[in-house]
């Protein structure tokens, strides 16, 4: 099986990329699955259904999210209450008796007789939300659906703290077919497959304007790093160079996995 892995579509430009190289991508690499961020996909807040759903008609099959996961709840939440909805949410938000987190935190998708599962997390360390322990939870999953018939696990850990997600890995290598990392936007360099052949990297990194400041034009931002005014409006770079990041990887049918590719691509909308 192959997995395509994209994170972090960001705002109109960047969605326009994605819907420009994906297709090239699927013809090239023949992915079984295909796995989305969306986190920022509108703005750099959280995808309007519109913007979900466009993404979604790319042939997509999961879509992930996180931090910013209820910045604009209103104007997706009907999407997300249906049946055949790609998203979710993480897995391990606080849940509360008066105020259930609504949508679950993974997903399984079955495509050609073939089963994959899909989960979300997020840290604890250094992160602007309270969470469960992403490693119980995770291991809760996992007990959950013991019994559901799984060709292939993946999960996505949205964290801040590189030794937090060390610390997963060594914790669910076995136990799962892959876990890559997002939410630090910068691609790592430490891709492996562990002694029990789950398959690890860091970092996925984003799709984003290739001349900006992580997605921000640099003049709106600039102030804010020679001094101490964080005043004003952050403001996107709408420059239409591009860099879309993703990675391929391969696992066999007994879940483990065999290859892992970091691909990126930079070019420019006309």
């Amino acid at each position: 099986m192959k997995v395509l892995v994209f994170w972090d579509v960001f705002g109109r430009i960047w969605r326009a990329a994605l819907a420009k190289e994906l297709p090239i991508l699927r013809e090239k690499h023949k992915p079984d699955f295909i796995i989305v961020n969306i986190e920022n996909a509108t703005s750099g807040r959280w995808a309007i259904e519109k913007h979900a759903r466009e993404i979604s008609d790319l042939g997509v099959d999961v879509m992930t999210t996180w931090d910013h996961v209820f910045d604009n709840i209103s104007k997706i939440e009907d999407y997300l209450n249906e049946t055949n909805s790609k998203v979710i949410r993480g897995a391990n938000f606080y849940e509360h008796k008066d105020y259930k987190i609504p949508w679950k935190g993974y997903k399984i998708v079955e495509k050609n007789w073939k089963r994959l599962l899909v989960i979300h997390l997020i840290g604890e360390v250094f992160m602007n939300k309270k969470v469960n322990n992403p490693f119980e939870v995770a291991d809760d999953i996992l007990e959950e659906l013991k019994w559901e018939k799984l060709d292939w696990i993946i999960v996505d850990f949205h964290k801040e703290a590189t030794a937090e997600w060390y610390g997963l890995w060594f914790h669910l290598d076995g136990k799962i077919s892959a876990l890559f990392g997002t939410h630090t936007h910068i691609q790592t360099n430490d891709e492996l497959i562990l002694p029990n052949w789950t398959w690890i990297l860091s970092d996925v990194w984003m799709n984003w304007p290739l001349y900006s400041v992580i997605w921000a034009d640099y003049k709106s931002v600039e102030k804010r790093f020679l001094t101490w005014l964080n005043k004003g409006k952050i403001e996107q770079c709408l420059d239409k160079n591009y860099v879309v990041n993703w990675v391929i990887f391969e696992i066999w049918s007994d879940m483990k996995c065999e290859k892992i590719e970091k691909i990126r691509v930079r070019n420019k909308l006309i």
